[in-house]
Order: C-alpha cells, then structure tokens, then sequence
C-alpha cells in the first residue's frame, strides 16, 4: 500500500510539472483578421478580430475549455477507479 501511495505522489508531482511546461508553450494563428493566442495546455491567452481584442470571446472559450476538462477528469477518474487505483 505504501508503494501505490509513493507512485500516486510521483505521479501528481510529474503531472505538476508537465502543467508548468505547457503554460510555457505558445501558439498564435491567424486568419481573415481574426488572431487567436492559445496556450499547450490549451488556455486562451488572448483573441483578436480585426486588431481589437476580444476579451467577451476568450472567456467564453476558457470557459468552455474548463467544462470539458471537468467532464473528460470525471469520466477518466471513473474509469480508473474501475482498474483499482483510487484517490486520482
């Protein structure tokens, strides 16, 4: 038991750390005026139409983005506790 305990702290400390990566990585695209700046672990930094921003669309898309995760965590958390590892 103490040995899952220590993977499953190895585990959250990996994943902690892959976060602090991905908030690092950058991708911008643009297309027929619109400009999108989107972070690796897929927050929207920022969203541009026609040089303005517009912060009312990058909320709504973080937003949308969270509830997704939210969805996609409980549905893996789910399937985890099914092959015996609890607690994620």
């Amino acid at each position: 038991m103490l040995d899952k305990l220590k993977d499953l702290n190895k585990l959250r400390k990996m994943q902690s750390e892959m976060k602090k990566q991905l908030e690092q990585i950058f991708v911008t695209h643009e297309k027929d005026g619109i400009k999108i700046v989107v972070r690796g672990d897929k927050h929207v930094e920022k969203v541009e139409i026609e040089g303005d921003e517009n912060k009312l669309m990058k909320d709504l898309m973080n937003d949308a983005m969270k509830e997704v995760d939210k969805k996609v965590e409980k549905q893996m958390r789910g399937q985890l506790q099914e092959l015996g590892i609890p607690g994620l």
